[in-house]
Parts: C-alpha cells; structure tokens; sequence
C-alpha cells in the first residue's frame, strides 16, 4: 500500500483529533490531508497545524482528491456522501453511523465494487462476540445507555415530547424503542444503537433504552444478546471526551484504532 491523501468532512472534536494522530503517528502512510467543514474557520484551524494540507470548499472536491474519506460530521450527510465515495470508488469512514439506517442498500453496493467502508467500535464493548453470535443466530440484542442531563440535552426527541432533561432529579428512563426510533429522536446520541444493529440482528428489532439522571458522570453503556452461540453482557463506563463531552472518550480512540487499522497489515480481531 502506497502513501494515501485522507479527507476529513466535519472539522470538530473526532476530526481534529485524528489529525493530530495521523500527523503524529500515521505520516510514513499519509501524503497529505483535506478539510471541509461547513464553518470554514473549523478547517482553517485544523489546516494550520497540519503539513501538506489543504481545504475545500465543498464535499466534491475532497472526495475527488481523497483516498480514504473519513465523515466525521452529522448523520444527514452520510447518505449523499457515501453514493459520491462509492461512484468514484474510494474508500470511506463513517463516524455518524446512524446515518447509515436508511441506506443500506448502499452498504451492498460499496462491497460488489471493493470500496472499504469503515465503521469505528466506537463507545460500546463486544463488538467482535456479537459478530461471531450472528453466525449462529442471535435471539434478542438490548442496549441500555445511560447519560448525564448535559450530554443529551437538545435532543429532537426531549424537544418534542417537551421533556426538559436539567429538571430531572434522580434515575429516569427518558426512552424506551428500537434503534429506528432512538436515533431519530437522539440522532447526535445514540450512534452506538446503530453501530449495534448492523453488527446484530437490525434496527428494527433491535432495543434501546436510555436513562438520565444528574448522579452520573460517564456515558454507560450496557449490551446483552442472547444467541444460539450462548449470553453476552457487556457494560463500558465511559469518560466523556473533553473535546465534546457530547461523545465518549472511547469513541474518539476506536477512530484512532480503525484509521491506524486501515493501513496495518496485522489485525487482531475482526
């Protein structure tokens, strides 16, 4: 594998963090890198500290200059932004995976024409068990996830059904549905539920359950699947990423490990 151009769309705390981790540890890989951000100065920032780099205004012309693609920006972009990838046969990772729900099909389409879709962990655990359970059948998926008013606050869902999060005194189940459901109403949320479904039996028939409550002070999330294969259970206890506390510590390093795994040869696990 040659040196690789990486274009990064969305110009936040994921983006500029794997920035500062391609120019750190990934530049015997990397030729150069690309921003586009809707607020340009977010590209501006993050162009400035990186060496042979560049911005453009527009989504297009990052994806025509780009080998690897990485979508660090919001769940609505990935559907247009996949479609280009996959037409001009790049290879792309996806940060917003909810995103994905609705195009699935697009998903098929990148593996008959070889384009690497990457899909990072990101804040859950047992990603790899879950895989392998499929194989033999999985009987029921459930993801509980529980979160500090402040982390989820604004949310299309709370807004909605007039719930207003900063009044909540003490451990309050504030969702219960299917992925479907939980990433439409918390779509910058609830990533993971996604992430989960595709790796497990869908979205549709896979629960999520999200509680509040002021005591906490890391973004929890618990996992069961009962397979044929036997019963999962995991919990990781997240640290918020100082960068957004909106996201976990954790889902920043799965993006580190997924980006340095696309240019290693050795792969531990799936």
């Amino acid at each position: 594998m040659g040196t690789k151009t990486i274009g990064i769309i969305g110009c936040g705390a994921i983006g500029e963090t794997l920035a500062a981790y391609i120019e750190k540890e990934l530049k015997p890989y990397v030729s150069g890198i690309v921003f586009f951000d809707v607020v340009r100065v977010c590209a501006e920032k993050l162009a400035k500290n990186t060496a042979n780099s560049k911005i453009f205004s527009n989504i297009d012309d990052v994806v025509a200059s780009s080998d690897l693609i990485i979508e660090s920006a919001v769940g609505s972009c990935v559907p247009d932004l996949l479609r280009k990838v996959i037409d001009s046969e790049k290879d792309i990772m996806i940060m917003s995976i909810g995103g994905l729900l609705t195009v699935k099909d697009l998903l098929v389409e990148a593996e008959k024409k070889g384009v690497k879709v990457i899909l990072p962990s990101g804040a859950i655990a047992g990603l790899d068990a879950i895989k392998a359970s499929k194989v033999a059948g999985i009987k029921k998926v459930t993801l509980t996830t529980r979160k500090a008013p402040g982390s989820i606050s604004g949310a299309p869902y709370l807004i909605e059904n007039d719930i207003d999060v900063e009044k909540i005194t003490e451990e309050t189940v504030i969702f219960e549905g299917n992925v479907t459901e939980a990433v439409k109403g918390f779509p910058k949320n609830i990533n993971v539920s996604a992430l989960l479904s595709l790796a497990g039996i869908g979205p549709d028939k896979t629960k999520v359950k999200i509680i509040v409550s002021p005591e906490y002070t890391r973004n929890i999330h618990e996992i069961e699947v009962e397979s044929e294969a036997g019963k999962i259970t995991t919990r990781a206890e997240n640290v918020p990423f100082p960068k957004n506390p909106k996201t976990s510590y954790l889902a920043a390093l799965a993006a580190i490990t997924a980006l340095e795994g696309y240019f290693k040869n050795v792969r531990i696990g799936t």
